[in-house]
């Protein structure tokens, strides 16, 4: 295992924590009296059964991927950045709004949208960065914190001075974009859209970064050895701001590209109710921060879900199934980090070094 390509080991570890939470679900199943085999095959089936079920699943992986490459870029360089929902629902706030009042073509709004779902995004990020500077507030809780606030924020824009009013809906919500300014599809009839193409450019983006370039090779040393990495004249700070800004721009693009792709709008608790962040959060994590494993990750994770919905529709088993599953694969998650952390621990005790 040590002698492994890190690639192809950082999507051997999800795959084997799926089949782990698989497991697990055979077992919850069993207890039901349904047919585990038949269970699996409608689970497969609602995720890869036929290209449109296919489509729907690379429309869902979509933001999960975008959000998930963020996190991970944060983890790379040592830094936890907890607060990709927030990030997420911002920067679908900022598309929506550049998108229904910046004038100009279509292509113009959808251009502008996208860069200000990025820049909302990242600006949000860079506040916890400013109270970990000037008060020492530890990353993990501004970030986790700034969610709440981000979430509400939303809420109230879209319930008060921006509004929909012209119809009959009872939601929370802006009014309808622009059809000019919508991601285009990938295949007519489908729900994936263009942005999936642009998150799996990304993902080959930071691969290939991350692999061949400086500032991928500063990321990679300040977050396995900070004192190493700041030694050989890595500024801690500033790779803290690039990649937080980096971190939180992929987590307000993934919510630009939601709603420029699937809502063509921004309606309140769309981006939070189906947890993307979380399970964006859940991908890195079990990809150990691989660019290319936690793609795959989030693919899969994405799978999961929507076969469990296809599953419900033909089955007895509800779709909970899938909680079952990804609770398993939080437990696997929980089960390396304490055995990471034990190593280290063993480590400092025996040689006065962290690894």
């Amino acid at each position: 295992m040590k002698n492994w390509n890190p690639m192809l080991l950082s999507m051997m570890q999800p795959i084997m924590a799926i089949l782990f939470g698989l497991t697990a679900g055979a077992i919850v199943v069993s207890f039901t009296g349904e047919s585990v085999m038949e269970c699996f095959k409608e689970l497969w089936r609602g995720a890869f059964g036929s290209f449109y079920f296919l489509s729907s699943t690379m429309a869902r992986a979509t933001p999960i991927i975008l959000s998930g490459l963020g996190i991970a870029f944060a983890f790379r360089a040592g830094f936890f950045n907890m607060g990709a929902e927030g990030q997420m629902v911002l920067g679908g706030l900022a598309a929506a709004l550049t998108a229904l009042h910046v004038p100009g073509p279509g292509w113009v709004k959808l251009v502008a949208a996208l860069c200000a779902g990025i820049a909302a995004g990242g600006m949000w990020s860079v506040l916890a960065v400013w109270m970990e500077v000037k008060f020492k507030v530890n990353l993990l809780i501004s970030t986790l914190l700034l969610n709440y606030i981000a979430v509400l924020f939303a809420g109230y824009i879209v319930s008060g001075p921006f509004k929909d009013t012209s119809g009959s809906a009872g939601l929370a919500q802006t009014a309808m974009i622009d059809q000019g300014s919508w991601l285009p599809k990938l295949y007519n009839g489908m729900s994936v859209h263009a942005g999936f193409s642009i998150a799996i450019g990304l993902t080959v983006l930071f691969v290939l970064m991350f692999r061949y370039s400086i500032v991928g090779y500063e990321v990679k040393m300040l977050g396995l050895n900070p004192s190493f990495a700041m030694y050989g004249g890595v500024n801690r700070l500033q790779m803290m701001i690039f990649s937080m800004v980096a971190s939180g721009g992929l987590a307000g693009l993934a919510g630009g590209v939601e709603v420029l792709g699937m809502q063509y709008r921004f309606v309140d608790g769309a981006l939070t109710m189906p947890g993307y962040a979380w399970t964006a959060l859940m991908a890195a994590l079990l990809a150990n921060a691989h660019p290319a494993g936690t793609a795959v990750c989030s693919f899969l994770l994405a799978a999961l879900q929507t076969g469990a919905a296809g599953m419900e529709r033909n089955t007895n088993v509800p779709v909970e199934l899938s909680a079952v599953i990804q609770a398993v694969l939080i437990l696997f998650v929980s089960v390396k980090f304490g055995y990471s952390f034990m190593r280290r621990r063993k480590a400092r005790k025996n040689n006065g070094s962290i690894i």
